[in-house]
């Protein structure tokens, strides 16, 4: 079954005055949130063939981090689309990306609040209603929803909300 995987940034740092949003690096608790939550996704056998990654450097960099253990080949697709997208947009995204040559796992890395209006959007009458509602409380920075449905329910309710991880929940790796 097709897999769509939701992945907001790792934390990022507000340490440098000035600095435009888009340019914006992840904190060191960002870059400790990831091994874990790669660690989860790997165990859990996700493993995506296809990512469509924003341009803002703190997804870039959360990609980086991914990379490490997503080590097959895969197409990766870095667009300012994803970064200035909302819900909508990347719905919009997914579905250019689930047309054709369809992968059998799309991984989006992405902002809120988009990341969580989309995933609350998605889930349909079949998700993990305790996910759905943690969902809903907060999408916090490097926290993952999984999705799986056929590419053709792509949209509002039409996919099965399976997992949500997020990083303070799983243990040191």
């Amino acid at each position: 079954m097709p897999k769509l995987v939701l992945m907001r940034h790792a934390k990022s740092s507000w340490g440098t005055p000035g600095l435009a949003d888009i340019d914006r690096p992840l904190s060191p608790r960002g870059h400790r949130a990831m091994p874990r939550v790669m660690h989860a996704l790997v165990q859990g056998g996700i493993f995506p063939d296809h990512i469509i990654c924003s341009t803002a450097l703190r997804t870039r960099q959360t990609l980086a981090l991914a990379l490490a253990s997503w080590t097959a080949d895969m197409r990766i697709d870095m667009t300012r689309d994803a970064y200035e997208a909302d819900a909508n947009g990347l719905l919009e995204l997914a579905r250019a990306a689930t047309s054709d040559d369809a992968p059998q796992t799309l991984a989006i890395i992405g902002h809120n609040t988009a990341m969580e209006d989309l995933a609350i959007a998605l889930a349909g009458p079949n998700s993990d209603n305790a996910a759905l509602e943690r969902i809903k409380m907060k999408y916090p920075t490097a926290a993952v929803a999984i999705f799986d449905g056929e590419w053709s329910s792509l949209k509002a309710g039409g996919m099965r909300l399976e997992r949500f991880i997020v990083p303070r929940e799983l243990p040191e790796v």
